[in-house]
């Protein structure tokens, strides 16, 4: 199906027309003979002066934005959208449809350009619209979320280079959805996937991490276009580096080809024919030397152009490029162009839906994984929790917990996949049976766990284009004092609102003996910081049950399950008590039996102290565990009725309050949260083997927080934990100072 771009020359010229690869095509691929017809090249290379003019006046208009991409890269996108690429504006969510992924995003006026003009719903009067306040057309491109529903736009890419790691995400998906859909009578996927990146993109490490994960598993579905035009923002690039990337690619295991004029229509549009019928195991790395600010001839070609410094002569500028006086212009030729193009694309869009119905007939089961991805239909939590046995009850660690719970979560939900950063062994996130994503050693492309290597940056921007590609649910692990290596690809999916679990073990001071450099006491606030991230800290097995299956019932957003190395009893409560009240972020896990003097709140492995010190203050002491501060505040006033509940069916015990998650405990009716932190009873105590600032909002000025502010020390867990005064007979003290 994927011949839209020959079919467009093979029509304007014929056969015979095509012709070998030019000099200006330097190359470590054989290259195959294609031309653009004379005709077409005209109409495209209007076109790409026509982008150029958008993208100066937007920018102009605003007064802020980036003129250097969409001018330099202006013939790139004049080839992809006018032959290479196959998509359908009417239905810009087509699964097989072609991906395109800006990873230089501050040159967002290039792809919104080329979206408007390809007959994206994205009106001129958005388009001048650039960078204004409820526009479509933001200072960076945004996947569509609650905030931006810009059609077209296929990742939130970020920081510079996260592009290139999401590409591989999404190349990654088309291969998975292919070995698990297509069948021997029917292909529903065989697109490409297309990024776009320029010297600070590969700069930043996380584009080797990905480059590397892509050759190594052979993601030749994969197409990289370098705008290759030797400027960075603060000086011309070779101020700060001077590496030969086309080794560097080649090293990797790519297909290298190398434009030397950048702006050769014919010969970008050989170079990616080349690549997408290369199917031999490669991805393919086009760098395309380009002239950075092409068109404003003050600053073209030097590092003042990448910015607006070029805006006072976009008026001199669109006159030489031979643009009208009249702003935003694009010519009814260009407009009837891709008119054209869109009436060739869907013949090949119509023939796939009627190839898709043919397999939905005579696939039933398998269409019905797929639609439910599509829809991202979810069995309810009651459902999932229904799956998972009871615990043994012997004491384990979280994440070992969590290695039984897995893989009920991928029985309820068939498109969950897993990874881990070379440390599947002891994150414990492996599922069973499932086989490995990849290729050789074993691996197909079916396989549902992924073997990252030690590329937590990469595996973070991985994922995250695994969820971009609209079928698969990922999670990915590592310890928890390396999330900060994957920081930025976790802040981008609680932006773009993908729901990636993020399962991170070795959560505390309990690590122990590796010492201060793995026990992270500061990450696990860090993370709760992120709007929209849920941060779930289990206490025991219930508990991570409940918050494995909220992680793949939240569906606008990511979860991060914080799990421990060591072991944890399970806790004094009835399951469903334990497993429902850590969905709502915090729940009474011990109601004082007494009038209420005291509140102690824990989360984690600290909740089994804050048990144990409730039985020595006395009747009056209730214990509250929270999970999931944020969670808290979503939920609706009957469930004050079910803590009403628990309370009586936990007896007349003494009150503990287990808090797995404060995101989802804030998120609670004010109901709710007073019958579980009453205003009146104010001598509270919160602990947790972290640090202390975040539970402040909880105990309040007249309340105290046993926690950990400095880093930690090499030694045995349960030394680090005496020492650093996370013991009962710590918290019995404090709380008795009120």
């Amino acid at each position: 199906m994927k011949f839209v771009g020959a079919l467009v020359l093979a029509l304007a010229l014929g056969v015979d027309a095509f012709t070998p690869a030019s000099p200006r095509l330097a190359r470590t691929v054989a290259m195959k003979g294609t031309a653009t017809a004379p005709a077409v090249e005209q109409t495209l290379a209007t076109a790409a002066n026509e982008a150029r003019g958008l993208a100066m006046d937007s920018i102009a208009a605003a007064e802020s934005g980036h003129l250097g991409l969409p001018l330099g890269a202006a013939e790139i996108g004049a080839v992809l959208w006018g032959q290479s690429m196959t998509y359908n504006p009417a239905d810009p969510t087509w699964l097989n449809r072609d991906r395109f992924v800006l990873s230089a995003g501050h040159g967002s006026m290039f792809l919104y350009s080329w979206l408007h003009m390809a007959g994206y719903d994205i009106p001129m009067d958005e388009v001048k619209n650039f960078r204004q306040w409820h526009s479509a057309t933001p200072g960076h491109p945004e996947f569509p979320n609650s905030e931006h529903t810009t059609p077209g736009i296929e990742a939130t890419t970020g920081p510079l280079g996260a592009g290139i790691s999401n590409a591989v995400g999404l190349a990654a998906s088309e291969k998975m959805a292919a070995a698990r859909f297509n069948t021997k009578d029917h292909k529903l996927f065989d697109h490409h996937v297309y990024v776009l990146c320029g010297d600070g993109c590969l700069q930043e490490g996380v584009s080797a991490e990905a480059m590397s994960f892509a050759a190594h598993e052979k993601l030749d579905n994969l197409i990289l276009l370098f705008d290759s035009n030797d400027v960075t923002l603060d000086k011309m690039a070779e101020f700060t580096q001077s590496e030969d990337h086309a080794m560097r690619f080649t090293a990797y295991g790519w297909d290298v080809i190398t434009l030397e004029d950048g702006h050769d229509l014919a010969a970008i549009n050989e170079a990616i024919e080349q690549g997408k019928t290369n199917d031999n195991g490669k991805p393919t790395a086009i760098i395309c030397k380009t002239i950075i600010g092409k068109g404003i001839d003050e600053v073209a070609g030097t590092n003042a152009a990448h910015g607006e410094a070029g805006v006072k002569f976009v008026d001199g500028a669109r006159k030489s490029i031979g643009l009208p006086d009249d702003k935003w212009y694009v010519s009814p030729e260009t407009y009837s162009f891709f008119e054209d193009k869109r009436a060739e694309m869907a013949k090949t869009y119509d023939a796939w839906q009627e190839t898709y119905a043919a397999w939905k007939k005579a696939n039933p089961e398998l269409a019905t994984v797929l639609e439910a991805a599509k829809a991202k239909e979810r069995k309810s939590p009651e459902e999932i929790l229904a799956m998972i046995p009871d615990s043994a009850g012997k004491p384990e660690a979280t994440r070992q917990s969590g290695s039984d719970i897995i893989n009920q979560i991928a029985e309820a939900l068939p498109t969950y996949v897993s990874g881990s950063a070379d440390l599947h062994g002891s994150n414990k996130n492996y599922i069973k049976g499932a086989g490995d994503f990849g290729s050789g050693f074993g691996k197909t492309y079916a396989g549902k766990n992924f073997y990252y290597g030690i590329r937590e940056h990469g595996m973070g921007g991985i994922a995250n284009g695994l969820c971009y590609g609209g079928i698969f649910t990922p999670s990915c692990a590592t310890f928890l004092v390396f999330a900060d290596y994957m920081r930025a690809t976790m802040r981008i999916a609680s932006l773009a609102e993908l729901p990636v679990s993020y399962i991170l073990t070795h959560d505390s001071i309990g690590v122990g003996e590796d010492g201060p450099t793995h026990q992270p006491v500061e990450t696990v606030s860090g993370l709760r910081v992120i709007p929209n991230m849920d941060v779930m800290r289990p206490g025991d097995y219930d508990e991570t049950a409940a918050a494995y299956t909220y992680s793949v019932t939240k569906i606008n957003g990511p979860t991060a399950l914080i799990l421990t190395r060591q072991n944890v009893p399970q806790l004094d409560a009835p399951k469903d008590v334990k497993r429902m009240g850590t969905l709502k972020g915090g729940y009474v896990l011990k109601e004082e039996k007494g009038e209420l003097t005291h509140i102690l709140i824990a989360a984690g492995s600290e909740v089994q102290f804050a048990e144990a010190a409730a039985k020595e203050l006395g009747d009056g002491v209730r214990v509250v565990s929270m999970p999931c501060m944020s969670l808290f505040d979503k939920q609706s006033d009957e469930y004050k009725q079910f803590a009403e509940a628990a309370a009586k069916e936990l007896g007349e015990g003494v009150r503990v309050v287990s808090m797995p998650c404060m995101s989802l405990f804030d998120k609670q009716s004010d109901e709710y949260k007073e019958s579980v932190l009453p205003k009146a009873c104010t001598k509270r105590v919160a602990m947790e083997a972290g640090v202390s600032g975040l539970w402040y909002k909880y105990v309040g000025f007249e309340g105290k927080v046993l926690g950990v502010d400095r880093f930690g020390f090499s030694a045995p867990g349960d030394i680090t934990f005496r020492e650093l005064k996370m013991t009962t007979k710590d918290l019995v003290d404090l709380a008795k100072t009120l």
